[in-house]
């Protein structure tokens, strides 16, 4: 079991997950740790989803987050946008607004961000 998800574990080490533990047990794998916050959380399940199906029964995983008063933390690189930023985390461009209003401790205009932010993205 372990093989068959190990690309899983690979991001949880990747993602630095914290307390993280693997068992195996009876054939289903068994998963526990603490991700930053939920975006990690539900790469995690997007992870064991891709290869175990929508309802997996061969992996257990508890995974809890951190940090429940964001949805997650992004640095801007070179060439992001609030709307590309918006479209990552949350599928919508349109919902750049949202992490604008979020960051209006750092940011004046939301046409304006600079390499190197720290950005919240909100819970939305």
């Amino acid at each position: 079991m372990k093989a068959k998800y190990q690309s899983v574990l690979d991001l949880g080490q990747e993602l630095e997950i914290q307390n993280g533990n693997v068992n195996e047990e009876n054939g289903v794998l068994h998963v526990s740790g603490t991700a930053k916050n939920q975006y990690e959380k539900n790469l995690l399940w997007d992870k064991i989803k891709e290869i175990g199906g929508d309802n997996p029964t061969d992996i257990v995983a508890d995974i809890l987050i951190a940090d429940e008063s964001v949805y997650a933390n992004h640095t801007v690189k070179s060439g992001d946008t609030l709307g590309k930023i918006a479209k990552q985390y949350y599928g919508n461009a349109m919902k750049y607004t949202a992490i604008f209003e979020a960051n209006t401790n750092i940011l004046k205009n939301p046409d304006v961000i600079h390499p190197g932010q720290e950005l919240v993205i909100p819970n939305i």
